[in-house]
């Protein structure tokens, strides 16, 4: 039984406020990823074919690797002074989520969005969401929020405007948020939506092909230097990670999601079960971690780093210089030193 059918009344909410709805706005998180951009795109599409007037807001910039996705040229990027345009939501009366479960991760478009009087839906699949919209629809059980986006269109009216676009949409949603169903998908329900997506005609080697070997060269040559001189193990702990500097950012000519699936990387050793990747950027540390089995990054973040996620993989910031945060992880590692030290696999 597909899991959207304990939501039928959300559902059924859902559909009113998209036919009443004069203008509908879809915004992913800030900073989105394959899931936020995949997910508003294909319910975008969807909405178009329907007929609607519909826009997707992004408070950031999004990887060049989503650019090949159908219509992602009529996403609206906020810059540093739209961020701060009263007026981004004007007219619309239909606001949708995607993919981000607190306000502030819509960050400087929070404000806004919570101010405005537009209906508000928010589709996720993060734990713990906030009480900010009129329709709630999430669950963690979904490998992604794409689909269960695709849960929502198959059991509602808006099926009939479905088409292969918004399927490829969310196929690439699902595929990045799961490392190609490597992590994050042992649910069945997960392979039956992948099944109904191929039956529409999507293209999953291109989808593949497009995400995850379309890189530049000096993203490739950054890849191996943090490999080589950034990356730091303790076997014992079954735990590594990753740091970058300001200054290898800038030798490498990074771009926006260059640094996309780095913190995976570590997880490839043998006999590491927890991973983390330090990000010098302006005025923060971004910190993104990732787990195999039960290991809970999402408690360990939202714990010591301001953070949260699922168990798998999560995210945090510090606002301690680079080294200072490398050495409080390091300490606060040794606190879970017999839990990792015993874990097994």
């Amino acid at each position: 039984m597909p899991i959207i059918e304990k939501y039928s009344t959300q559902v059924k909410a859902l559909e009113e406020s998209v036919k009443n709805a004069s203008k509908i706005i879809i915004v992913p998180h800030y900073n989105p990823d394959g899931d936020a951009i995949g997910s508003a795109l294909g319910l975008y599409i969807v909405l178009k074919n329907y007929g609607k007037d519909v826009e997707i807001i992004s408070p950031t910039l999004y990887p060049d690797f989503l650019k090949w996705l159908p219509y992602n040229n009529k996403i609206r990027v906020l810059g540093k002074k739209t961020q701060s345009d009263p007026t981004i939501f004007e007219g619309a009366d239909l606001l949708i989520g995607v993919d981000f479960n607190a306000l502030r991760r819509i960050d400087n478009i929070k404000d806004r969005f919570e101010a405005s009087n537009a209906k508000k839906i928010l589709i996720d699949h993060h734990p713990d969401p906030e009480n900010f919209t009129d329709i709630l629809i999430t669950d963690t059980k979904y490998s992604s929020t794409a689909e269960l986006v695709y849960e929502i269109i198959e059991s509602s009216f808006l099926y009939e405007y479905f088409d292969t676009e918004s399927a490829t949409c969310l196929y690439t949603g699902l595929m990045t948020d799961t490392g190609s169903l490597s992590f994050g998908s042992s649910n069945p329900n997960t392979y039956r939506v992948v099944g109904e997506l191929l039956k529409k005609g999507v293209n999953k080697d291109k989808a593949y092909d497009k995400v995850y070997n379309s890189f530049s060269v000096d993203r490739m040559r950054f890849m191996g230097h943090i490999m080589l001189n950034r990356m730091v193990v303790f076997p014992e702990l079954k735990t590594a990670y990753i740091y970058i500097t300001a200054k290898d950012r800038k030798d490498f000519n990074e771009k926006f999601g260059d640094t996309e699936n780095f913190v995976n990387i570590p997880l490839g050793i043998k006999g590491i079960i927890f991973s983390a990747i330090f990000i010098e950027r302006d005025n923060f540390v971004k910190i993104s971690f990732r787990s195999k089995g039960s290991f809970d990054t999402n408690k360990f973040s939202s714990a010591h780093f301001s953070g949260g996620g699922h168990i798998n993989a999560s995210g945090g910031e510090s606002h301690d210089s680079l080294q200072e945060t490398t050495e409080r992880f390091v300490s606060i590692l040794q606190t879970y030193s017999d839990e990792l030290k015993n874990y097994e696999y």
